[in-house]
């Protein structure tokens, strides 16, 4: 999925992230959080995640407000992760610059080696966010541009949606 912040000098900023989980809650997903996303959501917790299917002409796009899953619940994914998977989580400086790819291999070699003959603990900078939906528009392609567009729209007093079919 798409997944767009704010930077703190207004400027949007998106990327591809991997969805991980998604329930009534909301739609998860996990990084450094000092990462520029971690930080832009830190500063603005206003999100947009958007899913595109081209091939299909369809497309979901959500805002709402991230927050920081709990501890318990990064630990448990971070866990389930591929043993490198784990050790790139504490090698990677995400989002600043490097000296090389050589820093990072040696960078990467030290903490495998470092948890050789351990469990791997989750990094206190990596962990998940949920992006709790305000607003959820779906939109389906017509071939006459007459696209079917509806707008979910949170109503946090009744604890329901309202539901809006939007011109194309």
């Amino acid at each position: 999925m798409t997944l767009a912040t704010v930077k703190s000098n207004g400027v949007p900023s998106s990327r591809t992230v991997l969805l991980k989980g998604f329930d009534e809650r909301g739609f998860v997903f996990f990084t450094n959080y000092n990462s520029n996303k971690g930080i832009e959501l830190e500063q603005n917790s206003n999100a947009c995640l958007v899913f595109f299917w081209a091939a299909l002409e369809r497309q979901v796009r959500i805002t709402g407000k991230a927050e920081k899953i709990s501890t318990e619940e990064s630990i448990a994914y971070f866990n389930s992760r591929p043993e490198g998977s784990k050790i790139g989580a504490w090698a990677s400086p995400q989002s600043l610059a490097i000296a090389g790819k050589a820093w990072l291999k040696e960078t990467f070699d030290y903490y495998r080696e470092r948890f050789k003959h351990g469990e791997i603990p989750k990094p206190p900078h990596w962990g998940g966010y949920r992006i709790i939906p305000a607003e959820i528009e779906f939109w389906q392609g017509r071939p006459s541009r007459l696209h079917d567009r509806f707008l979910y729209t949170q109503l946090t007093e009744e604890g329901s949606w309202k539901i809006e079919r939007l011109a194309p």
